[in-house]
């Protein structure tokens, strides 16, 4: 199974931390964000991975490299212009082209999500795409009906909802995770190029009448830790036993303490 890691952006939210290295090689816990993404999607099956660069890539790939690559086998796709979620996958289509659905994570998510089953509720769901979604505080939200379908996209900051479908029964507002299951046929979908959001893309297809899912993790444990307080809130939850190292990389079924 192939997984791609979202790992070009600039950090700035984590400055002056990423000043000098990249996002992905902040420590979390004595380990790089980088490290964890990729034991946990080796443990969850993963055998070939491509991460986008563009800030410092150089100290990613010897990073990688002196690491032996965790054992399994790593690319590097390079941006030399940042492109967004939607067009950096869309840039490392030769990779992911493959006839197996392939998971995409941001470098700057943690979470206890068991993605073995994420993959299989995309199979059974027959869906172009899955997201893996929670219930918490955002100002973005995916409206998701009772078949567990996502019907559209609210921004609150903006007071804008884009609905692209009638929802069945009623409807949850439910905060993106940043992991993705995607079948490899939505290359020959994507009408963006260039800059884009892949949310964009789901939104297109959605409108056309595909099947994107929403894969609830409501209940693990998951932290955004592309911000400095939440990488000290992280180091708080370690301290006080409410999640571990191992809860972090291992894909199991994980409660919150």
């Amino acid at each position: 199974m192939k997984a791609m890691i979202l790992a070009a952006g600039f950090g700035t939210r984590l400055k002056p931390l990423t000043e000098t290295i990249p996002k992905a090689l902040v420590p979390v816990h004595g380990m790089p964000m980088l490290e964890f993404i990729i034991r946990k999607l080796k443990n969850c099956g993963v055998t070939e991975i491509v991460i986008n660069l563009h800030h410092f890539p150089d100290q990613i790939k010897d990073f990688v490299r002196k690491n032996n690559s965790f054992d399994i086998h790593v690319e590097f796709s390079i941006e030399a212009d940042i492109l967004g979620t939607g067009g950096g996958i869309q840039k490392a289509a030769s990779f992911l082209k493959t006839s197996d659905p392939f998971i995409v994570h941001n470098v700057d998510i943690l979470s206890t999500a068991d993605l073995k089953t994420a993959i299989d509720f995309h199979r059974a769901g027959k869906n172009i795409a899955t997201l893996v979604v929670k219930e918490r505080k955002t100002t973005r939200f995916l409206l998701i009906d009772e078949m567990n379908q996502i019907c559209g996209h609210e921004d609150v900051i903006r007071k804008r909802t884009r609905l692209r479908r009638e929802p069945v029964g009623s409807v949850r507002r439910l905060g993106f995770c940043g992991i993705h299951v995607i079948s490899p046929e939505i290359f020959n979908l994507m009408a963006r190029e260039g800059r884009f959001s892949i949310i964009d893309t789901y939104l297109d297809l959605i409108e056309k009448g595909y099947s994107v899912g929403g894969y609830d993790i409501t209940g693990n444990y998951w932290r955004d830790i592309g911000k400095v307080f939440s990488l000290n809130e992280l180091e708080e939850d370690f301290g006080n036993g409410v999640v571990s190292v191992d809860d972090l990389i291992l894909c199991k079924k994980h409660q919150e303490k």
